[in-house]
């Protein structure tokens, strides 16, 4: 590969797609990549004013006291709203929804006053997640927090989420993005997010504290079904196995789920009566923290997005993957995610899915194999793990290419047309959502795929073109000359058939639509 193809490649297949100008500046791909792994991802300082996880769990917490008080309030208009005839068993779903409707018109100002912010904040994620998009001078890092995002997917339809999906993206993946695998999956399994998506947070074991105290109430009521009992959650333990560490074909059973889920109960976030001073000094309409904890008082409000909750975590010695772990509390599951995340199993797994995501849909083995080497050797290194793919001979191949999934399109389309992304990121989630590939809502555990096959086909085809239309009246190019624009952002990847139609284009409007609606436009080649 030459010097211009090689500049092509690291632009638009390893970064987002390239900015006018930027091909010009980049005079050898792989050193180009190498200087991004070393100075990790930018836009901290984009982030610094969005609120923290914990931030969204007190404003949450508050909303939920607030309306809960304005619910057992003893007054007319409570009664009307949240006791009357309207909400009965038997009416019409219409009218019901109606009367939900109602009930959040009438809710006080404050309470409404908080819906609109948390609502106005996850525009706000998005628009400045579009912004650095569009900007960014390590687009390379900014593709592999997207990268891992996908990885340890978590999806806005699961309302308990909604609220930390982004954050979950800035706190526990973008801080390690070029660090060691293993911190970064213990960040991301201890995240409200991930907790919440896949229902850690209701995880009991059945031999805790709170497990039998749940056993003996329905013991109390004549009920002998145990196995409800303990309420053990196996969803993230599988996950965690299947998806984020060793892969469908890892190794692991049945029984190692059970184990790890058992292992990871009361990894937990704080709830609506940890922020609420009466319930935490057990003089409050709710049970005081202790349940939960250590028969111990909890006085001070939390100050982690995390917490352990000892009373909920099943006692014990763990057996996981043919190694056994002492009973240790928290550090029981942390110990088991650090051996998951140095296992043979899971090198191999992350290797293969990173190899298909900058190479190709079906990439060398050879080129996945030292990819392993490097994981293992290197102490789950992620930053090495990088150097070895783009320093590999494989990785640069004429069979080296991706085609774009709808994201990669939009954000190729931002930073080619040097698009303003602005405050509203309204448009250009709707963009998405026509497309397929709605901002963090894979609708599955695995997240969204990462093959052409998923995206080729002409309906798909038929929206990029209308999406091109629309995208193409927000550029802001004015002083460059479209096919100077097509020749900037692909490079020797120009095709005459292309190159024809933007120099007939009636306008500058048209010749961009033409650019971004291209053949040559949907690959990262």
């Amino acid at each position: 590969m030459n010097t211009a193809e090689s500049a092509v490649a690291a632009v638009n297949r390893f970064g987002l797609g390239a900015k006018p100008g930027e091909l010009g500046e980049v005079h050898d791909g792989p050193g180009w990549l190498g200087a991004q792994i070393s100075s990790g991802a930018d836009g901290a300082q984009l982030f610094a004013a969005l609120p923290s996880s914990l931030d969204y769990l007190k404003r949450e917490s508050q909303y939920k006291l607030e309306r809960r008080e304005f619910k057992q309030a003893d007054n007319p208009q409570r009664r009307a709203l949240f006791g009357g005839d309207a909400m009965k068993s038997g009416v019409p779903n219409a009218t019901v929804a109606a009367a939900e409707t109602r009930k959040n018109d009438a809710l006080p100002p404050e309470v409404r006053d908080i819906q609109a912010e948390l609502r106005d904040d996850v525009f706000a994620e998005a628009a400045a997640r579009f912004r650095l998009a569009a900007t960014t001078s390590t687009p390379f890092m900014e593709r592999l927090v997207y990268f891992w995002s996908n990885h340890f997917a978590v999806s806005l339809d699961k309302g308990p989420a909604r609220l930390f999906a982004a954050p979950m993206e800035r706190e526990a993946i973008r801080p390690h993005v070029n660090g060691r695998f293993a911190d970064m999956l213990l960040a991301v399994e201890t995240h409200p997010a991930m907790l919440r998506y896949l229902d850690n947070v209701q995880s009991i074991g059945p031999d805790s504290f709170v497990g039998e105290r749940v056993s003996a109430r329905l013991a109390q009521k004549g009920d002998d079904n145990k196995g409800k009992a303990g309420g053990l959650n196996e969803n993230l333990g599988r996950e965690i196995l299947e998806l984020h560490t060793l892969g469908v074909n890892g190794g692991y059973t049945q029984a190692d789920v059970t184990e790890l889920s058992r292992a990871i109960t009361g990894w937990s976030t704080p709830v609506p009566r940890d922020f609420d001073p009466d319930a935490r000094g057990g003089m409050g309409r709710f049970r005081p923290r202790a349940f939960y904890y250590n028969q111990q008082i909890a006085t001070l409000p939390p100050t982690s997005a995390f917490v352990f909750r000892a009373n909920a975590h099943e006692p014990g010695a763990r057996k996981v993957m043919g190694r056994t772990y002492a009973e240790g509390g928290f550090e029981q599951g942390k110990a088991i995610l650090l051996d998951l995340a140095r296992h043979p199993a899971t090198a191999k797994h992350i290797s293969l899915k990173l190899a298909r995501h900058f190479v190709s849909d079906d990439p060398p083995q050879s080129l996945v194999d030292r990819m392993t080497r490097s994981y293992l050797e290197h102490d789950t290194d992620l930053a090495a793990v990088y150097r070895t793919l783009v320093m590999s001979p494989e990785a640069w191949g004429e069979g080296a290419r991706k085609f774009k999934t709808p994201q990669d399109f939009l954000i190729s389309s931002l930073r080619a047309g040097q698009i303003d992304v602005g405050d509203n990121p309204k448009p250009l989630l709707g963009l998405l959502n026509t497309l397929g590939e709605p901002m963090f809502t894979p609708r599955s555990p695995a997240g969204f795929p990462d093959i052409a096959s998923n995206w080729i086909d002409a309906d798909a085809l038929w929206k990029r073109v209308q999406a091109a239309e629309a995208l193409s009246q927000r550029v802001a190019l004015t002083n460059i000359q479209p096919l100077d624009l097509a020749q900037g952002v692909l490079g020797p990847h120009l095709d005459s058939e292309t190159a024809t139609a933007i120099k007939r284009a009636e306008s500058m409007q048209v010749a961009v639509a033409t650019l971004f609606a291209s053949p040559a436009f949907q690959w990262r080649v």
